[in-house]
């Protein structure tokens, strides 16, 4: 086990570069404040440096809302609680103190978007858990599809990804005009269920048409990964703790 001073004080940390990569980037990102306390607890458990994009976010951050808070990345985040952000520590089940024996062996979830949708970064057992892809690359749970894809890329390269103005394109076919204002009334707890569901072919024909309401994320999740069962009789695994 690395100390806390060892992840910490390194040469070349990556937080200036991260802030440089996220207020160049085409869309808007809101860097919310961390909790220092939770934040060094979570880099500890991570045994990750602050020379990583990862360590430099958990550290410095308490988490992002990219694209008006279209997708939601974590971090640390005051009291746990800013605008009701999750912490990394909590979506992924970190113990209260310092545990040895924990492994994020499947991965960490890193991320989720409003429809329900779940970034995650492949740990070693990622295949055990369903998701495509290597080690260190992020694998994104579609909500449209109820399947997990493989993205190609790691965990810095994917954040500079979602500041470059490419959500666009990744959710053309998952937008509707004035989503903007939908999206922005919502906490960063929630989440919008649709009617009929993404998945379904009326809500593929014409998105727009669909009903939307604001319910909690842990709900909109749980319907996702028990539409899996029940379609596919395929568990989908962690979807992150809300």
């Amino acid at each position: 086990m690395r100390e806390l001073s060892q992840l910490i004080d390194v040469a070349e940390p990556a937080w200036p570069d991260l802030q440089d990569t996220l207020a160049s980037g085409a869309v808007s990102v809101e860097v919310l404040p961390p909790d220092g306390d939770l934040a060094r607890a979570s880099l500890l458990q991570l045994q990750v440096t602050a020379r990583s994009y990862l360590g430099a976010l958990v550290l410095h951050c308490g988490g992002l809302l990219v694209d008006d808070g279209w997708v939601r990345v974590f971090g640390s985040p005051v009291d746990g609680v800013e605008r009701g952000m999750p912490s990394l520590a909590q979506v992924n089940h970190f113990q209260g103190t310092f545990d040895s024996a924990w492994r994020a062996d499947a991965g960490l979830v890193v991320a989720q978007d409003v429809l329900g949708g779940v970034f995650a970064l492949n740990g070693v057992g990622h295949v055990g858990a369903g998701r495509p892809g290597a080690p260190g690359e992020i694998a994104y749970f579609a909500p449209d599809s109820l399947r997990w894809e493989g993205l190609g890329v790691g965990h810095s390269a994917w954040l500079t990804w979602l500041a470059s103005g490419a959500l666009d394109e990744f959710y053309a076919d998952l937008r509707w005009p004035g989503w903007q204002g939908e999206v922005r009334a919502l906490n960063s707890d929630q989440g919008l269920a649709l009617f009929p569901p993404l998945w379904s072919a009326e809500a593929r024909q014409d998105i727009s048409a669909t009903s939307r309401r604001a319910v909690p994320m842990a709900e909109l999740l749980g319907v996702a990964r028990d539409s899996c069962r029940q379609f596919d009789g395929v568990d989908p695994g962690s979807l992150g703790a809300m």
